[in-house]
């Protein structure tokens, strides 16, 4: 990057418009990928702003490679993770005992707690799949509305899927902003479980005795799936920690006095992909072939789990791209000069940013990969402590969580399992995913007032 190349402010503002419009119109109007989307629009850009195209090729480069190298493995063994908790029937374990433990008048809160647990390491819209069954066969036996228990399994998945590593927006968002997952994972499960409570059992309590929705009729006829062969609760619990005890462990290494002795392995084992992998492999052995599986069958079963993380890497990548040309032409000093100049929190930005694209494009991982490329291209980033970066961490999830409609995928998936028309869909689920962001972000603003 050449860093005498000094560009006019006004050119490049003009640039990020037209750029970030294209952007937006290639994805809402003419339906093209969003990776390529995302693409165009950044080299639009630098082609605009009038960067060297020598620059623009190395902010590509730099893009992709530097927010690959900090991700990839992440996402991989993620994926891995949560496929061999799926396949085990690890989640609805972890499910049937709290549903067990709490009773059905509190089930509510447990199904918000097991959403917001299993969302960690399976993605969304697996672990409905793989629970709404429970909601459902509790609405069947309570003869109340399914959407008593359907809203906080929602919202605890939601909550688990954008708030907490390592599943893989907010660690997208951590790596953009080179903030340690530790201070992540803490940050977000203090947001999540506010707004959890929130959107999921208060909420969904206001839903149920509004709207009676019956239980679909393919459901209704079903038997109750056997729990004798579930894994033990423990055991899907103890697993699930794994990487989570390990990554926070190795955050608090660093500050508490007492640890010094031992920082130098919880530095190794808290490594992100370390804990990943131990966690995987744990669950190979006590959920896969303790569990009667073989190792040709858990291969499979890993495999296929990484069908899905090829797309999500390349709309990451080209989100990385995107934050490269931004901080390269420049623009990100005279976004970082602007928002200074209009005492706006940093928080608050990062909010607002994530919430307009995921209103404009519906994707919740674009509008966090654009929203955590223009804040990490602001200067001075670096300088923040990192309690204040996982709290801005924590805003771009809660603004590209808010106010899912029909632009986006997780909108038309709830409508059809749950058997709602789209008004319904709206008044319930898009209220829904909006007290999760609203509430998330609201807890990360009050914090960062402190740190």
């Amino acid at each position: 990057m050449d860093a005498t190349v000094t560009l006019n402010p006004t050119r490049l503002i003009i640039a990020a418009i037209i750029g970030l419009a294209l952007l937006l119109l290639l994805i809402i109007k003419f339906k093209i990928h969003a990776m390529l989307s995302i693409l165009i629009g950044a080299v639009v850009i630098g082609l605009v702003a009038g960067m060297p195209f020598s620059d623009i090729v190395t902010a590509v480069d730099d893009g992709i490679g530097n927010t690959l190298k900090g991700i990839a493995l992440l996402v991989g063994l993620g994926s891995m993770f949560g496929a061999i908790l799926e396949a085990s029937g690890g989640a609805q374990t972890l499910a049937v005992t709290m549903v067990n433990k709490f009773g059905d008048q509190k089930a509510a809160w447990a199904l918000g707690i097991t959403g917001l647990v299993i969302a960690m390491p399976v993605f969304f819209d697996a672990g409905l799949i793989i629970l709404i069954p429970l909601a459902f066969s509790l609405a069947k036996r309570t003869k109340r509305s399914s959407l008593f228990y359907v809203i906080p399994l929602l919202a605890g998945l939601a909550v688990g899927h954008a708030f907490i590593p390592p599943t893989p927006g907010p660690v997208l968002v951590a790596t953009m902003l080179g903030v340690d997952l530790g201070w992540v994972i803490l940050i977000g499960v203090f947001c999540g479980i506010f707004a959890m409570i929130v959107a999921g059992p208060i909420w969904g309590s206001i839903c149920g005795k509004k709207y009676n929705v019956a239980i679909p009729e393919h459901v209704a006829n079903q038997e109750d799936f056997d729990e004798s062969k579930l894994p033990g609760f423990g055991t899907v619990v103890g697993i699930i920690l794994i990487p989570l005890v390990l990554i926070v462990l190795k955050s608090l290494a660093s500050v508490i006095p007492a640890l010094s002795s031992v920082e130098p392995v919880l530095n190794f084992l808290g490594q992100p992909f370390v804990a990943l992998l131990i966690a995987t492999l744990v669950a190979m052995f006590l959920l896969g072939t303790k569990h009667g599986y073989t190792l040709p069958e858990l291969e499979k079963i890993m495999t296929k789990s990484l069908e899905p993380t090829g797309l999500i890497l390349l709309v990451t990548a080209c989100g990385g791209v995107l934050r490269y040309m931004l901080q390269y032409s420049g623009l990100g000093e005279v976004i970082g000069n602007a928002v200074a100049s209009a005492n706006l929190p940093l928080v608050l930005v990062a909010f607002l940013v994530a919430a307009l694209v995921r209103i404009c494009v519906g994707s919740a991982t674009v509008a966090m990969t654009m929203a955590a490329g223009i804040i990490a291209a602001m200067p001075g980033i670096s300088e923040l402590s990192p309690m204040y970066l996982a709290c801005v961490t924590a805003a771009v999830a809660g603004g590209s969580t808010v106010c899912s409609h029909f632009n986006d995928s997780g909108f038309w998936l709830v409508k059809s399992l749950v058997g709602l028309d789209e008004k319904t869909t709206l008044k319930t689920w898009t209220i829904m995913e909006t007290l999760v962001g609203g509430t998330g972000f609201l807890v990360a603003l009050i914090i960062s007032f402190f740190v």
